[in-house]
């Protein structure tokens, strides 16, 4: 048993350090290359600590371990909404840029939706896998032109203040960058497959199954850049960062890493009964859940984050609950969903209805002071 949890230890350990230099790497390449660092900070930083989760999951579908690679993503996205989002917003309320609003949260909802509209025969294809991949550059080159269209004063200086390289431009320092960019990239391959093989040896000795284990310990493990990069910037006061790369992760997610691992896995990934019933619809829930918290101010308020991370601990607790079989478990369950959630809604329609009262009362004090 010690045995594992060194490889799953050593393999994490690894992983957020290949993470932590691929970025550094990238960040540092692309500012030298005149790419600004709004850009940089949508792009390579929120993708690139999604890099883990890319890793492991081709690692899981390569040797056999669909359930293992499906956990890991849909986990994955969960944690980061529900666990980061809370996390970050008890520590300051975070500010939400209108075009994650407009756009970003929307592309993040209606590509969940279509994993799950995808996965409801049992599988995802390699040919649906490239469709995912396609939208997936399809966004990018979008999101590159509107950063370069719109540009957010404030924004634009809290990308500029955290990613722009301030070393000078030279062609040894650009290999020296393009050198970390590689051997980041190979200690994210070497710390996957210690990770996966611990997390499998793990699964088995417990008795778990590998969707459970993917959507826990593997989806806190491989999401820990994205967990450390919103905290410390909630902690620095970048608070749109905070929020834009738990939402770029979650896009790369859904249309990288699961779109590559259906395209490199033979006949696709295989999706399992537990995961089309319970954990893809929500993270559906949870995503869709953001819009309205989104919405109110555009802010994200310390109660709101209370409540993403209560939400957190509660489908954690019954994923536990549920695979150790414990009597409790389907009555704990009914009362998540005909209670709690219930009562969510009802409070996060009441904060929307009253937020869009105020804009229209605002809207009809300017038209007529005019």
């Amino acid at each position: 048993m010690w045995m594992t949890f060194l490889l799953i230890a050593g393999g994490l350990t690894i992983l957020v350090l290949g993470a932590e230099i691929l970025v550094r790497g990238a960040s540092r390449l692309a500012a030298a290359l005149g790419i600004s660092p709004l850009v940089i900070g949508l792009t390579i930083v929120a993708f690139g600590t999604s890099s883990p989760e890319l890793a492991v999951s081709l690692q899981s579908a390569l040797t056999g371990q669909p359930d293992l690679a499906v956990g890991n993503v849909v986990g994955s996205n969960i944690l980061n909404i529900l666990l980061i989002l809370g996390l970050s917003a008890l520590i300051t309320p975070l500010l939400v840029a209108q075009q994650l609003v407009r756009l970003d949260v929307p592309i993040m909802i209606g590509a969940s939706i279509l994993v799950w509209a995808l996965a409801l025969n049992g599988a995802i294809s390699q040919w649906e896998g490239a469709a995912l991949f396609a939208l997936m550059l399809a966004y990018l080159g979008f999101l590159l032109w509107q950063s370069q269209r719109e540009r957010n004063a404030a924004v634009e200086a809290e990308y500029t203040q955290e990613f722009t390289a301030t070393e000078p431009k030279t062609i040894r320092r650009n290999l020296l960058n393009g050198v970390l960019v590689l051997v980041g990239l190979g200690l994210l391959i070497l710390g996957s497959r210690l990770f996966v093989q611990g997390a499998s040896d793990l699964a088995r000795a417990f008795g778990l199954s590998e969707l459970v284990i993917g959507l826990t310990i593997v989806a806190l493990g491989t999401s820990l850049p994205e967990v450390a990069a919103s905290l410390m910037a909630a902690f620095k006061g970048e608070r749109d960062i905070a929020v834009g790369n738990v939402v770029g992760s979650n896009i790369f997610n859904v249309l990288t890493v699961l779109a590559l691992t259906a395209l490199a896995a033979p006949g696709g990934v295989p999706v399992s009964s537990g995961a089309l019933n319970l954990d893809i619809p929500f993270m559906v829930a949870v995503a869709i859940a953001c819009l309205p918290i989104f919405l109110t101010g555009h802010t994200i308020a310390r109660w709101e984050g209370a409540i993403f991370l209560g939400y957190y601990v509660a489908y954690t607790t019954y994923l536990l609950l549920d695979a150790t079989n414990h009597p409790n478990a389907t009555q704990y369950f009914n009362f998540m969903l005909f209670f709690v959630a219930p009562l969510t809604v009802l409070t996060l329609v009441v904060s929307l209805g009253r937020e869009l009262n105020r804009r229209r009362l605002g809207t009809a004090i300017s038209t007529a002071g005019k």
